[in-house]
């Protein structure tokens, strides 16, 4: 039996090929006089896409797992009650037959209908919420260690050797140094003073590493400090945020 002549196991099957701006839909040629439709993806043009669909009698949609473009569709079909089908991308490649000619949406709508398409699977709304959350988080986590590892190198460069002498630039001591230098002040004494009493190195080892190439306040190497620090804080506000949401807003299922 060849592609085509596979019996329809899903007649209320429809299509969609996913973009960034524009949706192409494709239903059953017998449901519409233009069976194929573009939209775009403003909401309230995916609201008119789904009142099309109810329309047209469709009931089970597959479309790609498009990077992130198909989850406000996603959660628009299911409002209007219908069975939204994710495919993996892949898994359609490897469908034998032929497609020239069709439009992406038509090959979709049409493997749909004969069962040859694997929907991927789609948690419950409150796990998706949480997995998003934490993939965030550690979004974050990321973009703060390179915005650290910045200051690192600026500060290397400049031969302040704080970093290698506090366990952590970003905490009290050391944002408050780098606060301090970025304010104008080069005396190492003065910024040694800076030291948080539970910091375990002596103001004497903080004042002799932060002897440098900061004596005439022109090094290029001091420019790139700003930038980072101007970053560090947003990045470090975010983790607090997200985790107070973890703990109080966003609970995984079963959570009390």
């Amino acid at each position: 039996m060849c592609l085509e002549d596979r019996p329809l196991q899903e007649e209320n099957a429809a299509g969609i090929d996913i973009g960034a701006r524009e949706v192409f839909v494709a239903v059953p040629p017998d449901r519409d006089e233009h069976p194929v439709r573009a939209f775009a993806t403003f909401t309230a043009s995916l609201q008119e896409l789904a009142g099309w669909l109810v329309r047209c009698g469709v009931t089970t949609v597959a479309m790609e797992s498009t990077g992130v473009y198909w989850i406000p569709l996603y959660d628009i079909l299911e409002e209007h009650g219908l069975k939204a089908c994710l495919v993996n991308a892949r898994n359609m490649r490897n469908v034998p037959g032929r497609r020239t000619d069709w439009h992406e949406c038509q090959w979709l709508q049409y493997l749909h209908s004969v069962g040859l398409l694997r929907p991927a699977f789609r948690p419950e709304a409150e796990v998706c919420a949480v997995r998003s959350l934490i993939r965030h988080r550690g979004e974050l986590v990321q973009a703060a260690s390179q915005h650290t590892q910045h200051m690192h190198k600026a500060l290397t460069q400049m031969n302040l050797q704080i970093h290698h002498v506090i366990s952590d630039l970003t905490g009290v001591t050391g944002l408050a140094i780098v606060d301090a230098i970025l304010a104008g002040e080069r005396d190492s004494v003065k910024l040694a003073q800076l030291r948080d009493p539970r910091v375990k190195a002596s103001q004497e080892i903080i004042c002799q590493s932060l002897v440098g190439n900061l004596a005439s306040g022109a090094s290029v190497h001091s420019e790139a400090i700003p930038r980072v620090v101007w970053h560090l804080p947003a990045a470090h506000r975010g983790l607090r945020s997200g985790d107070r949401e973890a703990a109080g807003g966003v609970q995984a299922p079963g959570g009390s």
